[in-house]
């Protein structure tokens, strides 16, 4: 079977990339599996221009010009003809509100091939877009979305928190299946490394993140030799501005910023050297990392996300703050640092093993590629 898979990127640090990637590698055992996205590298905040085609474990990927943008993470970018010309079995796009899922539905038509819409949880907080950003939102959803919604085969939640948004949106509940991103065997198998005396970031360094709290968290902490290390592709005048507050705050001795890993044997060693993994951010659909630091068994400490609070169980399998609450985020560390964390931890592993991408590619093999039947 010919599978086309639709990103808005696929280079650089991306949820919505490392899904696509992670999805597509496993279909491409096989079947033919392509990737159609813009030629922008997504995590640095410079747009930074990739090559125009690559091949990653049998995934062909092909890229194209991106022609404008609205806002930091939609970018439009013409594939019309190529997809026609490629005549796909099946269209797998993903993104909700992005202009080329719309277009999918439109090529899938005329193909006369099913099209599944992955959403990926843009369901955020207004208060974390600009007027001009929420104007459009609404507008989409008012006169684009409740329309079009119905008219995919079948709409994939990676989140269970997103799905009454959905209903309410319009979506039919039998279009609706839930298969959440998944996360590589190997944060289940490799063996483990030694841990040191230290406090873990690591993710994407951007505002959204909001790393400034952690730092700040750090700094009312009671353990003053633990150091803290943030690790990942950085916006430079974000990171700037962090190694600004680390030294105003007398921490740059204990502060590590460390370049991004993107080999997976090297990253786990990175989330087993910590003693505790801290996700901070003020948005978080599904949150990756928090779920990979998990599997390796680490004590975690989320926000309040609509993604950490889906995944954590505060207190049994990690803990929960306030969002932006950096003197209740260094109760929660100091609390996590004195206990014994022997349950949590195993709670915590447990708690994420259906997330492993072997037990997920069966569910998404039997629900999109048997037939299109679930």
């Amino acid at each position: 079977m010919k599978i086309l898979e639709l990103s808005p990127f696929s280079a650089g640090i991306c949820g919505v990339w490392t899904r696509v990637l992670g999805e597509a590698e496993r279909l491409a055992k096989n079947h033919e599996v392509h990737v159609f996205s813009s030629n922008i590298e997504r995590g640095t905040g410079k747009n930074k221009i990739v090559k125009p085609y690559e091949v990653i474990n049998k995934v062909k990927i092909t890229r194209f010009p991106a022609k404008a943008s609205f806002g930091q993470n939609t970018f439009f970018w013409g594939f019309t003809e190529e997809a026609l010309k490629l005549k796909p079995d099946i269209i797998i796009t993903h993104a909700y509100r992005q202009y080329y899922s719309t277009k999918a539905l439109k090529i899938a038509k005329r193909l006369g091939v099913p099209c599944f819409l992955v959403t990926h949880a843009p369901f955020l907080d207004k208060k974390l877009r600009n007027w001009k950003l929420n104007s459009a939102v609404f507008l989409y959803d008012k006169l684009i979305g409740k329309r079009i919604l119905n008219q995919y085969t079948k709409i994939i939640a990676i989140t269970k928190w997103e799905i009454p948004y959905l209903l309410n949106l319009g979506c039919k509940k039998d279009k609706i299946i839930y298969i959440p991103n998944g996360i590589p065997e190997e944060f289940f198998k490799q063996k483990k490394e030694k841990e040191q005396n230290k406090i873990l970031f690591l993710g994407r360094i951007a505002p959204i993140k909001d790393i400034e709290t952690l730092i700040k968290a750090f700094s009312l902490m009671v353990d003053k030799k633990i150091k803290l290390e943030i690790v990942g592709p950085a916006e430079k005048d974000y990171l700037n501005e962090l190694k600004a507050l680390s030294t105003r705050l007398n921490l740059k001795q204990r502060i590590i910023f460390s370049k991004p890993i993107y080999d997976l044997k090297e990253k786990i060693k990175k989330i087993d050297s910590a003693r505790i993994f801290v996700l901070s951010s003020k948005r978080e659909g599904m949150p990756q990392s928090l779920i990979e630091a998990m599997a390796r068994q680490k004590i975690v400490v989320s926000s309040k996300s609509d993604g950490g609070k889906e995944i954590i169980n505060g207190g049994q399998n990690g803990y929960l703050f306030t969002i932006g609450n950096a003197q209740e985020l260094a109760e929660k560390i100091d609390i996590s640092l004195s206990r014994n964390q022997k349950e949590i931890k195993k709670e915590a592993k447990k708690s994420v093993e259906q997330f492993s991408w072997d037990k997920l590619i069966k569910k998404i093999e039997n629900y999109i590629l048997n037939d299109v039947k679930v």
